[in-house]
């Protein structure tokens, strides 16, 4: 099997907000231990993690008038959850929109680290993986889902986000098996 070209993991919004707290997701919830495990491999590897977190300020974000308020920064509800052991040697990168690339400092990150292949991991497949995919995308990247470590709301939703994600940016949506052989 062939190896990804630098690859970088982003963990979106696997938050204490979207896992149990105010936009609880019982579908994130059961990612947790494939998303884990792959962090754990990316971080022996030496492929960086950085996770995209919502952070939000109260009552002035446009995205709370949709889905109220969550991820406020400072708050628990905007930490990563425990079960991913945020590492010292990962990257977190606040964002205040859907895209892990609107408005943050992600893509010169990327740029120096030497990453050319994102591989999207946490939620959701058809809103903020989304986003962040076809910024990467639009921004010179290759693009990989890790689909044990990506979901929805509901299946239906997880499988237009995969389905989109394919379409439109030409990503693979790869086991966890694979992804690790691949770094």
């Amino acid at each position: 099997m062939k190896k990804l070209d630098k690859p970088a993991i982003l963990v979106v919004d696997m938050l204490n907000d979207f896992v149990t707290g105010a936009l609880a997701c019982d579908r994130g919830r059961a990612i947790v231990p494939a998303t884990a495990r792959l962090l754990d491999a990316a971080r022996e590897a030496g492929v960086p993690v950085i996770f995209c977190n919502d952070c939000h300020l109260p009552g002035i974000d446009h995205e709370l008038a949709l889905w109220g308020d969550h991820a406020i920064a400072g708050t628990p509800g905007a930490e990563v959850i425990p079960e991913l052991k945020l590492s010292e040697k990962d990257y977190v990168v606040p964002k205040r929109r859907y895209s892990g690339f609107f408005q943050t400092s992600l893509d010169i990150l990327l740029r120096e680290l030497g990453v050319k292949t994102v591989v999207i991991t946490g939620l959701h497949a058809h809103m903020c993986c989304r986003h962040t995919a076809a910024d990467a995308y639009q921004l010179g990247y290759d693009v990989v889902v890790a689909k044990e470590a990506t979901d929805s709301f509901t299946e239906e939703d997880y499988l237009n986000g995969l389905a989109y994600l394919k379409t439109c940016y030409g990503a693979d949506a790869l086991s966890n098996d694979e992804l690790i052989a691949m770094f």
